[in-house]
């Protein structure tokens, strides 16, 4: 299997290519610059599209449009930037529009700083914009995850027609590791005989909106977008499960904190500490049936680099199963291994 040394931002831009995206719309901001940058050269050598739009707001409705055609596009930013995408993604999933938003967290509030951070679960994973919907969120912990869902994002996005979201943070998107592009496995596409690309005299116009000024029609259209909900909620939850079986403590973390959060697993098992990890892979849907399945171990230790979005989500799932701590560093602050080690040693301990 062959591997390439590639930057997480670039190889992403690269996954996206492999995986059929003929357009890009977006804006610059730190970290991701890279993807833009990457696909600014290479959607115009496959014969794609590359526009720099003139602001974030702008680049999320050339998605909306592009998408209508069935075309596969993709945006990309980092977190005040996908805030300004909000409403834009909210008329995508109004719509049943599929598109790939890549989304490299920074910290905040506000402008916030370019360091990395995970403080836009919330944002994304609950919805930012108005309305009932939900969109798929998946968490890569590596670049070559990062690759893998930024391929499996497209096929999802189409197959449920929703917008998908991929939350790194900034870390994923700037480290460089060995990535392959072998034995890539998709979806089978389906056709988009939504999609408006002129009737050919051949049928009645399709048309896209999320428009609904009757409210018995607003409401048969929500019901309908949670009975889709519903399924992606059955068949697409994911997340590992590491040294749980006979843990006393398990850590809860996702991305570039999952993989400190390994190394103080490892620490602690050596030492004869029976410690394991949970790890969402989809933020949304949120991975409950793993999380339920966990009944011998009673206290969880959510570790995230934020003040703590992820632990509604695991007190809410764990149905009053567990005892739940949390661990966090904001504002770009990334936990070390020893900061982590120490909290869950107390927490092992009991204080």
């Amino acid at each position: 299997m062959a591997k390439i040394l590639m930057k997480g931002n670039e190889a992403m831009g690269k996954a996206a290519i492999v995986a059929g995206c003929k357009c890009f719309f977006g804006y610059p901001i730190t970290p991701q610059n890279e993807i833009p940058e990457y696909l600014s050269h290479a959607l115009p050598a496959i014969g794609g599209a590359f526009v720099q739009a003139e602001s974030e707001v702008a680049a999320i409705n050339m998605l909306y449009g592009a998408s209508g055609t069935g075309t596969r596009c993709l945006t990309s930013s980092s977190s005040p930037g996908i805030a300004l995408k909000q409403e834009g993604i909210t008329y995508m999933a109004g719509a049943e529009l599929p598109g790939v938003i890549i989304n490299m967290m920074r910290g905040g509030p506000g402008l916030g700083g370019i360091q990395p951070a995970q403080s836009d679960y919330n944002m994304c994973v609950k919805g930012g914009g108005n309305g009932d919907y939900r969109i798929i969120s998946l968490a890569p912990a590596s670049v070559q995850e990062a690759v893998d869902m930024t391929i499996d994002s497209f096929d999802l996005a189409d197959h449920y027609r929703t917008p998908v979201m991929i939350l790194a943070d900034g870390i994923i998107g700037q480290m460089m590791e060995p990535v392959s592009f072998d034995n890539i496995v998709t979806r089978k596409q389906e056709e988009k005989t939504w999609a408006t690309v002129g009737t050919k005299g051949l049928r009645e116009p399709n048309i896209v909106n999320s428009l609904y000024l009757a409210a018995e029609d607003l409401e048969v259209h929500n019901i309908n977008l949670f009975k889709k909900y519903a399924t992606i909620i059955e068949k697409e939850q994911k997340s590992e499960l590491y040294k749980t079986d006979d843990a006393d403590l398990i850590l809860v973390a996702y991305g570039t904190t999952s993989r400190i959060c390994r190394n103080v697993v490892d620490q602690m098992r050596a030492e004869g500490k029976k410690v394991g990890m949970f790890r969402p892979i989809t933020l949304w849907p949120f991975p409950e049936k793993a999380l339920d399945s966990i009944e011998k171990c009673k206290k969880l230790l959510v570790v995230e680099m934020s003040m703590g979005q992820m632990v509604e989500d695991v007190k809410l799932y764990s149905k009053c199963k567990h005892e739940i701590s949390f661990f966090g560093r904001t504002g770009g602050i990334i936990p070390t291994p020893e900061e982590i080690y120490n909290y869950a040693n107390k927490v092992l301990g009991g204080e």
